[in-house]
């Protein structure tokens, strides 16, 4: 574990530790990782190893048990996936993106650190062990299919990896699952679904929830196995079916289990639940209850006013249009001194038609879209478009900085929380 940095005032800085000292072990027992670190650094009293300059010191510690010692580490090396899903995002990208778009993420502590969704195969008893020991709960976990024939046939795994012997080990010693089904048209759905949540349902309360998304496929797939595309037909079908199964798997509290992800509504044009349907659960790195949390922040938030005539543009992608153009761009016209055009914009770069969510727009794309039109002051995104919190780069790597020349007005985004984006736009 190499330091990068020590703060100020600090017990590290106190124990003169420098950038570019390695934490070697704590208390003789070998620092893995930042979760290992955190995990051995809570005692009171700890053996601490460092290695400066090749050499390795000792300092025997006495400190209150949540005195941190004030270190930054270098980032995790993060473990890859050990499958190749049928309906993986990452195979179907185009080619020369840039690398990081074509890593699979299978690391469960990226899991209890940032709720991504991991899929169990790769994870050994060394692995289930150590997050039973140092209580990494919750972990998010895409099952998508419990039939073991089915598991082979749609992860490309190799062999049986055992999921519900690891869900009875982690639900029984305290671990909370968050689960996922990627539902595919006649591959994973009908039979196989029911039979995925009845097998997964019995770990209830400690399986805490099981959320069903449509599959996303994208115009890149060649050589990838045929999924058939997620219709109005079809989604209209899922969400009946949910009904059935809401009603048949709860928690014993009568709570909720199952949750469909906000697309299935939005597909066929239906809003989407009230709050008190997802029973408090925060799912909206699954695109769960994601719509709702938007629509009662800007429900209940005070709006600012004008003192000027003020015009913008926002700009989304086809997914949230209907929402957007009949709730939300409305809402913000009523504003006085306000006026908001609203283009969503057509993902041409992932395939016409069939990506439709913001977060997977392209510079490219909206760059061409928005040329030579009427703008106004500026133009605002959600910032889902942007490679990370605070980023400035669309997934094809254009920067916020190149588009806005390209519009010839400022192109900015901004969280979905109101006081961010009004922040925004009083900023000139």
């Amino acid at each position: 574990m190499k330091i990068i940095s020590v703060h100020k005032n600090s017990l590290g800085a106190e124990l003169g530790l420098q950038p570019g000292d390695k934490i070697e072990a704590i208390d003789n027992s070998r620092v893995k990782d930042i979760l290992d670190y955190r995990f051995k650094i809570t005692d009171d009293q700890i053996l601490l190893k460092v290695r400066q300059n090749d050499e390795v010191v000792e300092y025997d510690l006495e400190k209150d048990e949540d005195d941190d010692l004030g270190l930054e580490f270098e980032d995790m090396r993060i473990r890859k996936c050990a499958n190749n899903c049928i309906f993986c995002f990452v195979d179907q990208n185009a080619p020369n993106m840039r690398e990081a778009l074509y890593f699979r993420d299978g690391d469960f502590r990226m899991s209890f650190l940032h709720g991504h969704y991991i899929t169990l195969t790769n994870m050994g008893w060394k692995e289930l062990k150590r997050v039973v020991e140092q209580r990494l709960t919750p972990l998010y976990i895409s099952v998508h299919v419990t039939d073991p024939d089915k598991r082979l046939e749609m992860f490309l795994y190799g062999k049986d990896d055992n999921l519900l012997s690891k869900f009875e080990y982690l639900t029984e010693n305290g671990i909370e699952l968050h689960s996922q089904i990627v539902l595919c048209p006649t591959w994973n759905d009908g039979a196989f679904l029911e039979k995925t949540i009845k097998d997964i349902h019995p770990f209830s309360p400690m399986a805490k929830s099981m959320s069903i998304v449509p599959v996303g496929l994208t115009k890149h797939r060649a050589g990838l196995p045929y999924i058939p595309p997620i219709t109005t037909e079809y989604a209209e079908k899922t969400i009946s079916l949910y009904k059935e199964f809401d009603n048949r798997f709860r928690h014993a509290d009568g709570s909720r289990f199952i949750v469909l992800s906000d697309e299935w509504y939005l597909r066929v044009g239906k809003d989407v639940p009230k709050r008190e349907h997802y029973d408090g659960l925060e799912l909206e790195e699954n695109g769960v209850g994601q719509l709702r949390e938007f629509k009662d922040k800007w429900s209940e938030f005070n709006v600012p006013t004008f003192e000027k005539e003020t015009q913008i543009t926002i700009g989304s992608g086809k997914l949230i249009s209907d929402t957007f153009r009949n709730w939300f761009i409305p809402k913000l016209n009523a504003i006085s001194n306000l006026t908001v055009n609203y283009i969503p914009i057509e993902n041409n770069f992932y395939g016409k038609d069939k990506v439709t969510v913001t977060g997977l727009l392209t510079g490219g794309d909206i760059v061409q879209q928005l040329q030579g039109k009427d703008l106004g002051e500026k133009v605002i995104f959600s910032d889902r478009i942007v490679n990370e919190t605070g980023g400035e780069k669309t997934l094809d790597d254009v920067t916020l900085n190149e588009i806005s020349k390209e519009i010839d007005v400022p192109f900015l985004v901004t969280p979905d929380e109101p006081e961010a984006f009004f922040k925004i736009l009083a900023t000139d």
